[in-house]
């Protein structure tokens, strides 16, 4: 006999009676299974709405807490955020309705969380998920994430440049105060400000310091305060726990403080507090008390030191007076003084002297000028033609062109001759040439022969 395998069919009542027993299992070959009379075939819908029932009805599966890591992070543009929890064997889809969402820091993929919420399907893919009611970070709290995360956004864009710190004044006139009215820190500005300066005018801006609404007030009051004729201005709270202090780690109050025109304090918590308005403030104070300080000088030192200067200046005139009493006695003592004429002698003798000198030596200059000049003329006459003339020679020119003759072979006989002497010019002619063989040391005379 032939084995045929046999497939079950459950059948489910999706009304919200007791929970339906299992239909008869049916053996039937698998090319021709047959579907009892009694069991129900359900559609996809039905069966996704069963199984949602079922899940959703679990008291175990309601309020759960889940750990994990975040992936597939995105945060839709209507406020929801989608993402995926999941450890090293498994993962769930998650969603986290915008009602759930003002989170004090940004998911992130990789970030270890805890999630609570409720487990439910998703009819239109059929797929549970985890409906996200609350999520935090696992092992270091939300507002931390948060701080960490908003603090390195702000240094990003620059918001923490000391290029961008304005200066405080030195003495200001008018300080404007944003805290609570009813706090210690306004009671501690107040006290340090009437003791290192009484007569400061301070102008406070009355704020909630924690809670959701204090950002909103402390960015209005910030505001406010640079509508005023203030010099300067303190914000700030006493200490208290993060979560107190939250509301000065808002970025819309760390923007706030950087659009300010007016110079600002932060001065919020105890020392070992920071925050967001610590780094984005023009200086920061360790506590309320510490601002007040750094806002205002001591006054009475302020006192001291203008009449250390003071005393100063006195000195430094009076020496400068008796230095210029004393020059002025020698002034009135000396030779010139008494006796101005005496000193116009002086320089007009002197003149006459240098006068003297300038003559003798223009003199010394002329005659040693002179001397050269004629020793230099001796030379030229020695050298000129016509003082070789006077000493008995001739220079013979061949005519017409009275090119001068060197050697015999430029003449001939019958050539019209020009010879000039000392005292004049003697036109011959030729009438007989001779050449004359003579030792280079001759006697010239010997040249006219």
């Amino acid at each position: 006999m032939k084995r045929t395998e046999q497939k079950a069919l459950w059948s489910f009542d999706i009304d919200d009676g007791p929970e339906p027993a299992p239909a008869k299992l049916v053996s039937a070959p698998e090319s021709e299974a047959v579907i009892q009379p009694q069991a129900h075939v359900f559609t996809v819908q039905e069966l996704t709405k069963c199984i949602k029932k079922r899940l959703e009805g679990d008291s175990e599966l309601t309020n759960l807490w889940v750990k994990g890591e975040i992936s597939n992070f995105k945060h839709h543009s209507s406020g929801h955020m989608y993402f995926t929890i999941k450890d090293k064997a498994s993962q769930i889809r998650s969603v986290m309705f915008r009602e759930n969402t003002p989170l004090k820091f940004t998911p992130e993929d990789g970030m270890n969380v805890l999630a609570r919420g409720n487990i439910g399907v998703y009819e239109r893919r059929g797929e549970y998920q985890l409906y996200v009611l609350e999520i935090q970070p696992e092992g270091i709290g939300a507002l931390h994430v948060a701080f960490e995360q908003l603090k390195k956004k702000l240094k990003e864009e620059g918001l923490f440049d000391e290029a961008h710190k304005k200066p405080l004044p030195v003495i200001p006139k008018k300080i404007g105060v944003v805290t609570s009215p009813t706090g210690a820190a306004i009671r501690d500005i107040l006290n340090v400000s009437r003791r290192r300066f009484p007569n400061i005018h301070i102008i406070v801006a009355p704020v909630r310091v924690q809670g959701e609404i204090a950002k909103g007030e402390i960015v209005r009051a910030i505001e406010m305060m640079n509508t005023q004729d203030i010099d300067l201005m303190i914000v700030g709270r006493g200490g208290g726990s993060l979560e107190e202090l939250w509301a000065f780690n808002e970025e819309i109050v760390a923007r706030a403080i950087y659009a300010s025109n007016v110079p600002i304090i932060s001065g919020v918590g105890h020392e070992t507090d920071f925050t967001i308005a610590d780094f984005v403030a023009d200086k920061r104070a360790p506590t309320p008390s510490a601002a007040a300080e750094i806002a205002l000088p001591e006054k009475k030192e302020i006192i001291r030191y203008l009449q250390s200067m003071r005393n100063r200046l006195d000195q430094s005139m009076y020496k400068r007076l008796e230095l210029e009493r004393k020059h002025l006695q020698n002034i009135i003592h000396s030779v010139i003084f008494r006796k101005p004429k005496s000193r116009i002698d002086q320089h007009r003798q002197r003149l006459d002297d240098l006068l003297k000198q300038l003559n003798l030596n223009a003199t010394n200059h002329l005659k040693s000028q002179r001397k050269d000049l004629e020793g230099l003329v001796g030379k030229l006459d020695t050298l000129s033609p016509l003082s070789i003339l006077s000493r008995g020679y001739s220079v013979s020119l061949k005519m017409p062109d009275e090119k001068i003759v060197k050697a015999i072979s430029e003449v001939s006989k019958g050539d019209l001759m020009k010879v000039i002497v000392t005292d004049g010019e003697i036109v011959c002619e030729v009438d007989e040439t001779k050449k004359i063989e003579r030792d280079i040391k001759a006697d010239p005379s010997d040249l006219n022969a």
